[in-house]
């Protein structure tokens, strides 16, 4: 529900989380916290 109200693709938004997670050091995890997180892609737009 956190990624609907920023405006984000719950599924895009965890794809990216899963994808990135394993090689982000631990001091850049909040980039994936739904409010900090931008997409990588244009395609990754919102819902």
């Amino acid at each position: 529900m956190s990624a609907k109200l920023n405006d984000i693709d719950p599924k895009v938004w965890l794809a990216d989380v899963l994808a990135n997670i394993a090689e982000t050091p631990i001091t850049r995890l909040t980039q994936f916290l739904q409010w900090n997180w931008t997409p990588k892609t244009p395609s990754a737009q919102a819902a």
